[in-house]
This record gives structure tokens, C-alpha cells and sequence, in this order.
């Protein structure tokens, strides 16, 4: 009997030891994600000071922001990376650099809770990439210099002469989601008709559009009144607020999809799963849409940008490297870019 006893004792105090085991466990978890104080990410997004400090308010977390334009990413990226030295735990980029990073080991599966309410094509837990936006592209102008008539009521119109030297816009043999957009425009507005598409490039490289590296630097010159016009993102009317910007009615906007992941070696990964689910929330899309401009895909947010809620808004078709390098070369010849 006494013995009995002792192997009920026994038992009881290894089932005692084990809940304690998993609940330390668990604890302990939760304490390596408070213990990762900071998170580092790696974006080509510009002006998310606001979500930046909102995460860190809300997790107590601070997340680092490093932005890299669209044209040096991937290089910097895959450096640092294939060096064992990537600093970043989470990237952002346009659909097309992320599939390359995806392609070369860069990415970690992670299934958010966050992403519950999005369209299923923007959710590929697998690969380790969620889409949550779209870089949508269109036509952005200074109010004070073109008036409500003069302005194009379809994309064709920027190869009117009357925009000679008063164009701005990414170079097209070098960014790629110009690139992307161009080739586009044939698919979704010139329906595959390539004389007429051919004949809107050469109508606009006749207008001597000031090329620049990235949609970063297209609102300023813009705003300034040295140039009139330019291919941008209506986000800039947010983000450059009071400046006399607005952009010309005409649809369907188009961009690659914004999307995001969390590195495969990243210092702090529970942070960067804690940045993730942030990032994904409708508050986060909130910030996204109303601060910084961005087109989202959380359902029913849209940006505080006049008429944005009601235009068609897609996402367009992801180029290969190959074929991103042969657009690439063929815009250099049409445009003339060095």
C-alpha cells in the first residue's frame, strides 16, 4: 500500500513538474519577444515614421527603418546576406524584388493572424510573402500651372507635345516598377495594340521627360513648379501636404503589389513575427492609408486622396528578370536614356 502511495506521489509531482516545464516554456517565448527589444527593417517605402512609433507605443518594441530604393535592393540585400551580415529581419519591396529574394533563400515562412481578412492572392504564407498594398501609379500635377482643361484625361495625352520639358518620371531602363507599369499600359489601356502603345512611348520621350532614379524624387521638382506633370503615385499629395498637387482622373490606376517578409536569418525573429502581425492589422492600414497615402488591401481603407475610393485600382503583371532586362534595354533605345 505504501508503496502504492509513493508511485502516486511520484507521478503527481512529475505531472506538477511537467505543467510547470511547458508553462516556462511558454513564458519563456514570450520573454525572448519582449527580451528583442528592437526590429530591424529594410524597405523601399518612404515617410512610415507614424507606423514606426505606433508599433513601438503599441509593443513597446523599437523597430528601426532603413529605406533602400528599388534600384540598389536586391544588391543590398543579397550582399549582406550571402556575407552572413543581413542586419534586416524584415524587408519590404514591390512583388518582383521580393520574388527574388524568395528565390534566393532570403525569406521565412510565417502564417500571421493579421491577414485573415485579405484577398487571398496577396497571402503566401509558404513563401514567406504577404502582399498588404499596391504602388499604385498614375499622373500627378502642379494645380498652379496646369489648368482643369489641360489636364490629360487619358494616359495618351502625356505624349502631347504641349508636355515637352515639363515631364518628370522614373528613368525607364533602370526602375523596375516603371518598367513594369509601361508594359502595362499596353495590356490594360492600349489592348495589346503595339503600334499604338509604341506610338505613345515615342510621343513621350519626344516630350524630354527629366528622368530620376525612383518615384521618391518625381513629387519635388513637381511641387516646386520646375516641372508641371509627372508619372508618381497619388500618394505624394499626402505625404508632400500643403503642396498644390493632385492627380488626373483617369483609370485604372496600376502597380505592383506592395509586399513584405520575414528574413530567414533574422537577429529578431519573434519581434519580426510581432512587426508582421502589426503591419497587417487594420489599425497599421489606418496609419498606412491616412498618413503616409498608401493604397492598401485591408477591406474599406482607403486614403484621405479625392476620388481614390471610387477608381479601379489593379495590381499588374509580375515581369521575369529577363524580361525586366529586355524592356530595360528597349526603353534606353526608345528614350534615349544613358
Amino acid at each position: 500500500m505504501l508503496k502504492k502511495i509513493g508511485i502516486c506521489i511520484f507521478l503527481s509531482v512529475c505531472l506538477v513538474s511537467l505543467v510547470f516545464a511547458t508553462g516556462g516554456k511558454e513564458k519563456s517565448s514570450s520573454a525572448n519577444s519582449e527580451l528583442e527589444g528592437t526590429v530591424s527593417f529594410y524597405a523601399n517605402i518612404t515617410s512610415v515614421e507614424p507606423l514606426m512609433e505606433d508599433f513601438n507605443k503599441k509593443t513597446g518594441v523599437k523597430a528601426e527603418y532603413t529605406r533602400i530604393s528599388t534600384t540598389k535592393f536586391l544588391s543590398t540585400v543579397f550582399t549582406e546576406f550571402e556575407a552572413g551580415k543581413l542586419l534586416a529581419d524584415i524587408v519590404q519591396a514591390p512583388l518582383p524584388v521580393m520574388e527574388q529574394l524568395r528565390a534566393g533563400g532570403v525569406l521565412a515562412p510565417y502564417k500571421s493572424p493579421s491577414a485573415a481578412g485579405y484577398p487571398d492572392w496577396a497571402k503566401r504564407e509558404k513563401d514567406g510573402i504577404y502582399m498588404f498594398g499596391i504602388e499604385y501609379v498614375g499622373l500627378i500635377y502642379n494645380k498652379n500651372l496646369v489648368k482643369p482643361e489641360d489636364v490629360p484625361k487619358a494616359y495618351k495625352d502625356l505624349a502631347d507635345p504641349k508636355w515637352k520639358n515639363k515631364i518628370v518620371m522614373a528613368d525607364p531602363s533602370i526602375h523596375p516598377t516603371t518598367i513594369s507599369w509601361l508594359v502595362a499600359l499596353k495590356q490594360n489601356v492600349f489592348n495589346n495594340d503595339d503600334a499604338q502603345w509604341r506610338d505613345f512611348l515615342k510621343g513621350l520621350a519626344a516630350n524630354n521627360p527629366m528622368f530620376v532614379a525612383s518615384f521618391g524624387p518625381t513629387p519635388a521638382p513637381i511641387a516646386s513648379g520646375e516641372k508641371a506633370i509627372g508619372i508618381s503615385m497619388p500618394k505624394y499629395i499626402v505625404t508632400n501636404a500643403p503642396a498644390p498637387l493632385d492627380w488626373a482622373r483617369i483609370e485604372p490606376l496600376m502597380g505592383s503589389p506592395r509586399a513584405m517578409g520575414i528574413s530567414a536569418k533574422a537577429p529578431h525573429p519573434n519581434a519580426a513575427k510581432k512587426f508582421v502581425d502589426y503591419w497587417l492589422s487594420k489599425d497599421a492600414a489606418t496609419i498606412l492609408a491616412r498618413d503616409v497615402g498608401e493604397y492598401v488591401l485591408a477591406p474599406g481603407v482607403f486614403p484621405p486622396i479625392d476620388g481614390i475610393d471610387k477608381v479601379k485600382v489593379i495590381p499588374i503583371e509580375e515581369l521575369s528578370d529577363n524580361e525586366l532586362t529586355q524592356w530595360a534595354a528597349e526603353f534606353k533605345k526608345i528614350f534615349g536614356t544613358k
